[in-house]
């Protein structure tokens, strides 16, 4: 039990000890408040613990948003068990142990059943009140994480629309056209090669473009393509070094991102024969590197840095490990996260996950509804007693409210949990089937 439900149940002990004492004990001595406290406390801890354990034993075994059915049957039964046997324990220690004003013949017999009866609604009602407190923490808990969900949806929804915008740069395409067509008349041996390459990588990118992962080996496969066409369009200004390590091949990295990345090297960078672009990639432990030497080509206007973004954004929805950025005098690196498993992925699509969110929310407007009526039963039921009982304890008609609408909140129960409008789904859905078979 936590520290400040204790220190809630002290003052529910000295709040009810004071109040007994001044209006209902015509003793105002030492020894009598002293009882008092006795007695309320007993009270107030031994219903509050025990409560408090079968609610939190509840909460680990049935938790209210995996098993909702199940846990509402459980905490009605518990709740009418349970309190039962509390009630009974405080109400022996009370009146057979400590005052003993009743022999337990006495206290078995109905001449304490009406006492016993009263103690029971109010334990209800305090049981109730905390069965419905942990639903609606644990319906806050599941709304917060809805909402979280449906923002990494939008997340991840957006991330993969810049990686399909950036996947591969307008420019390389008009300017491999430009290669292409000057192949043609001067090699056209080689222009078929280069008409190749580009088919593999267009391919590559339509086969990856909806994974979460690839691995390192098919990655560095398809960079290896890419920089063959670069190659071709800048001759001896680029050169290319692969120094990754066969054990990472079965690795996983994000797709597209060393394209993205060999992309802005020679994007962002001024690369000529005399003072060539030096691009490496390589492996150190879990991290793949691209690293290139730093001639930075005067821009018309000032780089968007969406192509590093996207990888970064793309990873952080996969894992916590981050993406670095290392930038010195003469030297631009890029250290990528390669992960040894694929992370599980939802693929649950935006509009499933709505409709069961609608179904969720209809869900549990229907379960507020009845614990709302579980607790006026309880509050009204244990006042109208009182008023009986206090008023003329012969002439019991509390009977009557209390039976009267006990049987509606027990259809209440049943139509929400038990015989609802999900069963008749269900019994609709078998008869159905049972027809087309």
């Amino acid at each position: 039990m936590k520290r400040k439900y204790f220190k809630i149940l002290l003052w529910t002990s000295l709040g009810t000890t004071l109040f007994f004492f001044l209006f209902f004990n015509d003793e105002k001595t030492l020894s009598s408040f002293l009882i008092t406290l006795l007695l309320s406390a007993m009270y107030s801890f031994v219903l509050g613990f025990g409560n408090g354990f079968i609610n939190e034993f509840l909460n680990r075994k049935f938790p209210w948003s995996e098993a909702t059915r199940t846990r509402a049957v459980l905490s009605i039964i518990s709740i009418i068990i349970g309190n039962f046997i509390l009630v009974y324990f405080c109400n022996y220690m009370n009146y057979v142990v400590i005052q003993k004003t009743a022999t337990i013949e006495e206290f078995f017999s109905s001449k304490y059943g009406v006492t016993n009866w009263f103690m029971i609604n109010i334990a209800l009602l305090i049981s109730a009140f905390l069965h419905a407190k942990s639903f609606m923490e644990e319906l806050k808990k599941t709304s917060r994480k809805e909402v979280v969900e449906q923002k990494l949806i939008a997340k991840s929804a957006n991330a993969q629309f810049e990686s399909l915008k950036n996947q591969l740069d307008p420019h390389f395409l008009f300017n491999s056209l430009n290669v292409l067509s000057s192949l043609i008349d001067e090699n056209p041996r080689q222009a078929q090669k280069f008409t190749a390459s580009m088919s593999k990588i267009y391919r590559y990118v339509l086969e990856q473009k909806d994974k979460e992962l690839v691995t390192v080996e098919d990655e560095i496969e398809f960079a290896r393509t890419y920089c063959d066409l670069l190659k071709t369009r800048f001759e001896d200004s680029v050169d290319f070094t692969f120094d990754v390590a066969r054990e990472d091949y079965q690795k996983y990295v994000v797709p597209l991102s060393l394209q993205l990345l060999l992309e802005n090297c020679i994007k962002h960078n001024f690369a000529t024969s005399s003072k060539p672009l030096v691009i490496r990639i390589f492996s150190a432990g879990n991290i793949l590197c691209i690293e290139n030497n730093l001639q930075v080509r005067e821009q018309i206007k000032e780089s968007s840095g969406i192509g590093l973004s996207n990888i970064v954004q793309r990873y952080s929805l996969l894992t916590d490990r981050n993406v670095f950025i290392e930038k010195s005098e003469d030297h631009f690196k890029v250290k990528l996260p390669m992960l040894l498993d694929k992370p599980q992925v939802s693929s649950v699509k935006p509009e499933d996950d709505s409709a069961a969110y609608k179904r969720a929310q209809k869900r549990v407007k229907e379960m507020k509804s009845f614990y709302m009526n579980l607790i006026s039963y309880c509050t009204v039921c244990s006042f109208l007693i009182f008023i009986n009982l206090y008023t003329s304890s012969r002439n019991q008609w509390f009977w009557f409210p209390v039976l009267g609408w006990g049987i509606g909140v027990a259809s209440h129960a049943f139509q929400v949990f038990g015989v609802g409008d999900s069963w008749q789904e269900k019994k609709i859905r078998e008869i159905m089937n049972k027809q087309k078979k």
